[in-house]
């Protein structure tokens, strides 16, 4: 989503869904459907891990008010819900929900001391066990205290087995067959039915995950219905002081009843705006950090902006277009594959970072970034540019060019482009593809949705052809990913799928060493290709504009904000 509308990774990457709109793991031959080629993901620079202008907390000024834009004012504000798992309801929820661990610029874990004390597995019986042993001073906003039972409501509603809980995905909490009360109340055991390796990736702010109460979660109904149009309640350095849909405001303050150190700002308020409204703001002084993403006038603002910085760095984070296998015109996989050949990546790559003093590499893997270990091409010649053989494909399935236009049994081969109003590279993206899908004989018709109607409105509901958003990641690159891919539950909004797909995120879920699990992740790389539902474009750039004296955020790469440490400079 230039992101600004992003679908995010839930374990998003949205698994990639917890998906900004832009709305948010060579050989490489994306550079031979003409033009100069690009370079490989092997020869592409390392990109900065992390840039957040770290201080120490005595260094910053207590107090204060961080402005930041969102693209989304959503009604679902629960994160692990599949209509809450776009990125601006997930930025909403983390000053205000439990996460289990955080993540360094490496997607190195360590346990958050504010609601974990101490996490292991181990096996007994030869099944893996999980002891979760939690900080007794951890309380619900409402003065209940966080044991081991929400712990449990949670795996409940998430596990898939029951489809009347709308969950973003069921990642890792569908291998559990119990969970138990351990020592006391504050420590639970969790007992898998077979091995999951990424089992940190559960409860876990880098995963898209936190626990919610099970107060609201612990039926279908509350699950689905409790954060709809509210927070009734959080339990983090901040709380919600006000929703405010008419001014499309968020606002959050510190929490006085919140056990762990005091955060330095005093309010946070969140404003929902169009993506490409967003640095004009920023220049003006009504936001203090942008996430420009792919907006190359955007990012000239910022550049030009006095008392600003530019941010940067490499995370899991990609753009893409999502084909929906459940419309009949691209029900078949064949198809799908032609409309990735008749799209000359190069050139849409280009025209989106072109001025953005950031590498144009095609991204040819859907679950690793370039400069990810383990990166390789699996496209199977699907990432080139070929036209003549989109054609041929196309043939055989059926559509003949008929005039200008492709038609099987009586229908135009016409699909429905959807992309988010104001940001600027979907606009672009839907150009280009047009040009390049009529060249093919593929009619293609833009639908331009409001920003706070793109998920909710189309691509949650499947009502689209193409969809052009961004899909963002975390350090779990087989289970963040997950919820996307797999053929059934999560957020698949291709609608299609393998079992081998699922077969190799599996494996690589459970593997026992790195070496192991990357084999697996290029394995389930490889059989997407072949579903040709997703088809990536590039490293999406983590560009931020922020106020020079703004500490300890901005572009986090692998890392977790942790937003008590979020202040001014002195």
């Amino acid at each position: 989503m230039h992101r600004r509308l992003q679908r995010h990774g839930t374990a998003l990457l949205a698994g990639l869904t917890a998906l900004t709109l832009s709305l948010a793991l060579c050989s490489c031959t994306a550079g031979q459907g003409g033009g100069d080629a690009l370079p490989s993901g092997t020869t592409a620079p390392k990109l900065t891990a992390i840039d957040i202008n770290p201080h120490d907390r005595a260094r910053l000024r207590q107090g204060g008010t961080l402005n930041l834009a969102i693209a989304q004012f959503s009604r679902q504000w629960s994160p692990i819900h599949a209509d809450g798992s776009e990125s601006s309801t997930v930025m909403v929820s983390k000053p205000l929900l439990p996460t289990f661990f955080r993540s360094d610029a490496a997607g190195t874990q360590t346990p958050n001391p504010a609601y974990l004390q101490e996490a292991h597995a181990e096996l007994r019986d030869g099944r893996q066990v999980v002891t979760w042993t939690l900080n007794p001073k951890a309380h619900w906003s409402d003065g209940t205290p966080i044991t081991w039972r929400d712990i449990e409501a949670n795996w409940r509603a998430l596990n898939g087995k029951d489809p009347a809980y709308k969950a973003s995905s069921s990642t890792g909490f569908e291998l559990v067959s119990a969970v138990e009360r351990g020592k006391d109340d504050y420590q639970a055991v969790m007992t898998f039915d077979r091995p999951f390796s990424e089992w940190q990736s559960m409860f876990n702010s880098a995963g898209n995950a936190p626990l919610l109460p099970a107060s609201r979660v612990s039926t279908p109904e509350l699950f689905n219905s409790s954060y709809l149009d509210g927070f009734p309640v959080s339990a983090g350095p901040f709380k919600v002081e006000q929703l405010d849909r008419a001014t499309q405001t968020v606002t959050l303050v510190a929490d006085p009843s919140w056990w762990g150190d005091k955060p330095v700002l005093d309010r946070i308020v969140f404003h929902a705006m169009l993506p490409d409204a967003m640095p004009a703001a920023f220049a003006q002084g009504r936001i203090d950090l942008v996430n420009n993403g792919p907006d190359v006038a955007g990012y000239q603002v910022i550049r030009n902006t006095k008392g600003a910085v530019v941010r940067r760095a490499g995370g899991p984070d990609f753009r893409q277009l999502t084909l929906n296998a459940r419309t009949p015109a691209l029900s078949d996989a064949t198809v799908r594959q032609a409309v990735f050949q008749a799209i000359n990546r190069d050139v849409v790559i280009r025209a989106d970072l072109n001025g953005l003093d950031w590498p144009a590499v095609p991204l040819n893997n859907h679950l690793l970034v370039t400069n990810q270990n383990g990166y390789r091409d699996n496209s199977l010649g699907l990432a080139r540019y070929d036209p003549a053989e989109a054609a041929r494909k196309l043939d055989a399935a059926g559509w003949k060019l008929d005039g200008d236009v492709r038609k099987k049994d009586g229908r135009e081969l016409n699909l429905r482009m959807v992309v988010p109003a104001g940001v600027t590279p979907a606009q672009s993206e839907a150009a280009n593809a047009t040009a390049m899908l009529k060249d093919v004989g593929i009619k293609v018709t833009t639908v331009t949705a409001p920003a706070n109607e793109f998920f909710d409105r189309y691509v949650n509901r499947d009502d689209f052809d193409i969809a052009a958003y961004s899909l963002i990641g975390t350090p779990f690159p087989a289970s963040g990913n997950r919820a996307n891919f797999v053929q059934s539950g999560g957020t698949n909004h291709v609608g299609a799928g393998s079992p081998a797909v699922d077969a190799a995120l599996d494996r690589a879920a459970a593997a026992a060493d790195a070496g192991t699990a990357s084999e697996a992740i290029n394995q389930a790389d490889g059989e997407l290709w072949k579903v040709a539902g997703v088809l990536p474009l590039y490293q999406r750039p983590q560009l931020y504009g922020a106020r020079a004296d703004l500490a300890n955020i901005g572009a986090q790469g692998l890392s977790d904000i942790v937003w008590e440490n979020v202040g001014f400079v002195k």
